[in-house]
């Protein structure tokens, strides 16, 4: 009797602690079975079980919406089962990954590696001994190629007091924790225009460092589209494209999932309702980086763009009159033979740029700690600045024709001295290059620049160094490399000439930069500063004539040259420079955030220019596209409403725009289109195509 109750036992207690599942079934691709997170079960209980599918490398199987191409798996009930097929719920879908088929054409949403998918299982109230749950798992799995598969999948758990299976419980826990949660904020889709607006607001996990995308769970938009999101103060907001022509019915639903910057991923099941676009939920680009998005990875890819920035500078139309200086003064020492002073003149032009970068960000840092704010250019909306800025130019063009010449005086005194004379002036050449080159903000500068203005002190100094060197880079390779400088070419009576030249690049800079002053500080600050530069003419000419009385006369002429037209500068321009005046300058209309909000209300498309005098790129893009004919058409017959916001003289709304939407400076433009209350905001080097692009997507 012992030895029968001892076998019986025995049975017993393997029955109870027996694996809930059969071994897996190879279906091909995958190794296919069903896992429950029990042993043993109570008479009337549901339970968790899963189908886990471990799939063989690149390959994948899809979720509840496959995307443009595929199918979810699925369980057929198979009738040997005890389990009645009403007690099987469904899968409960664990948020999905991108699976780019196409690249820009097909996109499908599913799982690689591994995938559990649970689902609520009720076990019979009058349940005893076993429960057995038969199915064929019915699924799709591709590579390149898409093969159907089958696995015939059992599932037996014993009946009696509840056994939990810790192994299998915790990888269903796992993937249970990967279903989408309920959305706490509030959610809204403007299908009004083109694109679809996708407003999110209230959720604190909608940061500017985390990546969104929503994943449909039918197919009112194009899966393999991209989905760009802007963020505001409140939340942020995606764009989708519209898939065909079929407008929106009722809400859009599907799951938004969201990847923090350290790769952990949540999913939240939304339901949008049609709306227009929550105020303050866009208008900020994300910042893919570490905390603050200014950390590691992201201050290392700001200094990278700002380093590309630099480079562009070099061929900026405000840069290139003042590196000609540099390109002669690099010609002569190259055909003098002598490697150190090639060397040395890319040395301290590289010091002088980096120094005067270093400055520019030290100067950007002080005034955001005194105002809350700062932008890049802010030296050029300075009347005395730019007066002097003028007058050196037009000094630097007489130079250049010969009518003095710089240093011959100790030039005799010896070599020593001379080699100092060539130093300072490189140095001098590459401070001129950063101040005027500076507000030229390229193509890759606003958005890197205008991500590390807010942030600490040591990423500005960081990001605005790095934009330096990239300026100073092609000389400095040009002084140490001797292959590069082979290719220079030999020196002759052409270098006299091609100086000559280059001094009309320096008067026709002078002149920009005298359009800048009249915009800053008025008609009569341009005309004290045109006296001014007659004064330095006159000074020059004296000091030519000889003796000391001749020459004491000549420099307080020069300071008197400089100082005056300076002190006159100072003065505001009355009118003439306001933004008012400028937009009325090109037919337009002067911008305010007021305007348009009225504007928006009314459902007209809003274009808006945030411009200076003193921006090159800006006036590149009204000469090459906001003020041409088809542009100003296409405009007229979409009822576009074209504001400018000028900021060539210091305006505090205009920089608390330019801060809110995270740019350094100007140009920046901001597309509203009908019906919208948050811009889109565009790049800085415009086409007509793209602008003409936005009213036909409208």
């Amino acid at each position: 009797m012992i030895r029968i109750f001892a076998s019986i036992l025995a049975v017993l207690l393997i029955g109870a602690l027996a694996p809930a599942t059969a071994a897996p079934v190879d279906g091909g691709h995958a190794r296919v079975e069903l896992i429950a997170e029990r042993s043993s079960v109570l008479p009337g209980e549901t339970i968790y079980a899963a189908l886990k599918m471990d799939l063989d490398p690149n390959w994948h199987v899809y979720w509840r919406n496959a995307g443009d191409a595929g199918l979810p798996p699925e369980l057929i009930y198979r009738e040997t089962s005890t389990v009645p097929g009403g007690a099987i719920g469904d899968f409960v879908w664990p948020v999905p990954h991108l699976l780019p088929v196409v690249e820009g054409e097909i996109m499908d949403y599913g799982y690689s590696e591994q995938v559990i998918l649970p689902f609520p299982l009720m076990i019979p109230a009058n349940a005893s001994g076993t429960v057995q749950l038969d199915v064929v798992a019915d699924y799709l799995i591709c590579e390149d190629i898409c093969v159907p598969e089958t696995a015939d999948v059992s599932l037996t758990l014993t009946v009696g007091q509840p056994v939990p299976d810790t192994m299998n419980g915790e990888m269903i826990a796992q993937w249970i924790a990967k279903v989408p949660l309920a959305f706490v904020g509030d959610v809204r889709v403007d299908a009004s225009g083109t694109p679809w607006k996708l407003s999110l607001r209230g959720e604190p996990g909608l940061s500017r460092d985390s990546g969104i995308r929503f994943f449909p769970f039918a197919h009112e938009i194009s899966h393999p589209a991209p989905q760009p999101v802007t963020f505001g103060s409140d939340g942020a907001t995606l764009s989708l494209t519209q898939a065909g022509q079929t407008p929106l019915e009722g809400n859009l639903d599907g799951v938004l999932v969201i990847e923090q910057a350290d790769g952990t991923r949540f999913g939240y099941e939304i339901s949008a309702e049609q709306g227009p676009v929550f105020e303050n939920t866009a208008g900020l680009a994300a910042i893919r980086s570490g905390k603050g998005g200014a950390g590691g990875t992201g201050l290392l890819t700001l200094a990278f763009f700002a380093l590309i920035g630099g480079l562009v500078l070099n061929l900026m139309p405000c840069v290139l009159p003042v590196l000609s200086i540099k390109a002669m003064g690099m010609v002569s020492a190259a055909a003098s033979g002598h490697a150190n002073e090639l060397r040395s003149h890319g040395i301290w032009y590289t010091v002088g740029v980096l120094v005067s970068f270093a400055a520019l960000a030290g100067a950007i840092v002080g005034v955001r700690a005194a105002t809350g704010s700062a932008t890049l250019g802010f030296q050029l909306q300075n009347g005395p600045t730019v007066a002097i800025l003028a007058l050196i130019m037009f000094l630097i063009g007489l130079w250049l024709m010969g009518l003095f010449e710089l240093g011959t005086s100790i030039q005799n005194t010896g070599s020593t001295l001379a080699s100092r004379n060539g130093a300072a002036g490189a140095f001098f050449t590459g401070v001129l290059a950063a101040v005027v080159g500076a507000p030229c903000v390229g193509p890759f500068l606003g958005a890197a620049l205008g991500a590390v203005l807010s942030q600490p002190a040591a990423a500005v100094f960081i990001v605005f160094l790095a934009m330096g060197f990239g300026l100073a880079l092609p000389f400095l390779l040009l002084s140490f490399v001797p292959g590069l400088q082979r290719l220079l070419p030999k020196p002759g009576k052409w270098m006299e000439t091609l100086k000559q030249f280059f001094a009309f690049p320096m008067f026709l800079t002078a002149a920009w930069l005298l359009s800048v002053l009249g915009a800053l500080s008025g008609h009569s600050a341009v005309a004290w500063t045109v006296a001014g530069a007659t004064a330095i003419t006159f000074a020059i000419w004296l000091a030519r004539r000889g003796g000391i009385p001749a020459r004491a006369m000549a420099a307080a002429v020069l300071v008197l040259g400089f100082a005056y037209p300076a002190v006159r500068a100072s003065a505001p321009a009355a009118a003439e420079g306001t933004s008012s005046a400028y937009a009325a300058k090109y037919e337009t209309e002067a911008w305010s955030p007021e305007r348009v909000a009225e504007l928006t209300a009314q459902g007209r498309p809003v274009f808006v220019d945030f411009t200076a005098t003193w921006c090159a790129t800006c006036q590149l893009n009204k000469l090459s596209t906001l003020k041409s004919a088809a542009v100003q058409d296409a405009f007229a017959d979409a009822n576009v409403a074209f504001l400018v916001a000028d900021f060539t003289r210091k305006d505090p709304v205009i920089a608390e725009e330019l801060k809110r939407r995270e740019r350094a400076g100007v140009p920046m433009y901001l597309w509203y289109p009908a019906g919208a209350s948050e811009p889109e905001i565009l790049p800085e080097i415009l086409s007509k195509d793209l602008v003409i692009g936005l009213l036909r997507s409208s």
